[in-house]
């Protein structure tokens, strides 16, 4: 239990607190809005108390997950740092990206494909003008 008491802990505890009785007077507020004749308050009503659940139980699961997890194991006082543990078989490790070097294309037989040519005629153009509108292009 000691777990759910460190400083950042504490700030969702407090969070909680807050979001909680903040959506509840919300849903009161609309209550009293809706009882005044404001028929789009009854379904806010209904909204704001859900929200209020939903924080309820994200911090549930949030509590039930630090409890289940394993804490740091503390080194005993007179012993060496330990080097880190390599990662159990079937646990995803992270790696280092892989950085591969892309080779342009090369037409085969050094042969252009008329199509690509005439294209590439085209974005050139389009690059040179560029107020110009596709069907300004002369070719």
């Amino acid at each position: 239990m000691k777990r759910l008491w460190t400083p950042a802990w504490i700030a969702r505890h407090v969070a909680l607190v807050v979001l909680v009785t903040g959506f509840l007077a919300l849903g009161w507020w609309q209550i009293s809005r809706a009882a005044s004749g404001n028929t789009l308050s009854w379904a806010y009503a209904v909204e704001w108390p859900i929200f209020a659940g939903f924080v309820v139980f994200v911090w549930w699961r949030e509590v039930r997950h630090a409890l289940r997890s394993p804490g740091p194991a503390s080194p005993p006082a007179g012993a060496a740092p330990a080097e880190p543990a390599a990662p159990a078989p079937g646990t995803p490790a992270v790696r280092r990206p892989v950085r591969v070097a892309r080779v342009p294309a090369t037409p085969v037989d050094g042969a252009d494909d008329a199509d690509l040519a005439a294209y590439n005629r085209y974005l050139t153009w389009l690059n040179a003008n560029p107020g110009a509108r596709p069907g300004d292009y002369p070719g």
